[in-house]
């Protein structure tokens, strides 16, 4: 049994600093870069896939809404046209930063509203993920297990890695509970790494209802911007080495 774990990291912009990436990448296989729409800069991106590239991370693009302040937290509505050239202006500046270091960009994830908008709504996953294919029709896209995002990859017969959070509640759709929702977020480094244990060896999402809901467990989120981000890392990391399990960047589902 093996698994990917995965972080949001290239969040600062200029002087503002976000996070603790340098440390992180001690301890994830893949890390999901910003790509300058609700965080990041061009210095800032290129840093962090330098770091990851010369510690052997995985690289992925991380698009969100353009909402600097909100870090991309606030839901946006836009046409699909537009929702689609927003992924393809963010996607290809991250795949051409990679190609100047060096390296590539095999992942891509959606950020923050962006994400839990089309975890819910299967046509804007469709919409997001057909222009990231337009770049790259090979990329693994790495989308929230159990909801549209997976079934949208699954109909575009993409390349997909099922997702699962460390630091994050479950409603019982597979869906996160909304933060500043009780519920909302775990802390306690111990229990977000048991919980990642019984969701791996379990093949599942385990609700807050503590209702089992069967998914694939191919990458965990360990959130890089809280203040415990790196002791849940930590922790998560030990649980799963502990149990045997093998910790190596994604690979993704091939279509059938």
């Amino acid at each position: 049994m093996h698994i990917d774990l995965n972080a949001d990291m290239g969040e600062a912009f200029g002087d503002w600093r976000m996070g603790n990436d340098g440390a992180l990448l001690d301890i994830v296989t893949s890390a999901n870069v910003a790509c300058g729409a609700h965080a990041g800069d061009w210095d800032v991106m290129a840093r962090t896939m330098t770091q990851a590239r010369d510690r052997g991370v995985g690289i992925g693009a991380h698009p969100g809404f353009p909402d600097l302040q909100g870090f991309g937290r606030r839901r946006m509505s836009m046409p699909g046209e537009s929702l689609a050239n927003l992924v393809i202006w963010q996607f290809g500046a991250a795949r051409g930063m990679a190609a100047a270091l060096g390296t590539q960009v095999r992942h891509f994830k959606l950020h923050g509203a962006m994400a839990n908008m089309a975890s819910e709504d299967i046509e804007m996953a469709r919409a997001a993920y057909s222009a990231a294919l337009r770049v790259d029709p090979d990329v693994i896209l790495l989308v929230l297990a159990g909801t549209a995002q997976e079934a949208a990859a699954r109909s575009l017969d993409a390349r997909w890695a099922g997702e699962i959070f460390a630091d994050r509640g479950y409603n019982d759709d597979a869906t996160l509970v909304t933060r500043g929702q009780p519920g909302a977020m775990v802390h306690d480094p111990n229990d977000a790494a048991a919980r990642m244990v019984a969701f791996v060896k379990s093949a599942a999402i385990i609700a807050n209802s503590g209702r089992q809901i069967p998914a694939a467990c191919d990458s965990i989120c360990l959130h890089g911007d809280g203040p415990d981000a790196v002791a849940i890392a930590r922790a998560v990391r030990a649980g799963l080495e502990t149990e045997g399990i093998t910790l190596a960047p994604m690979q993704g589902h091939r279509p059938s």
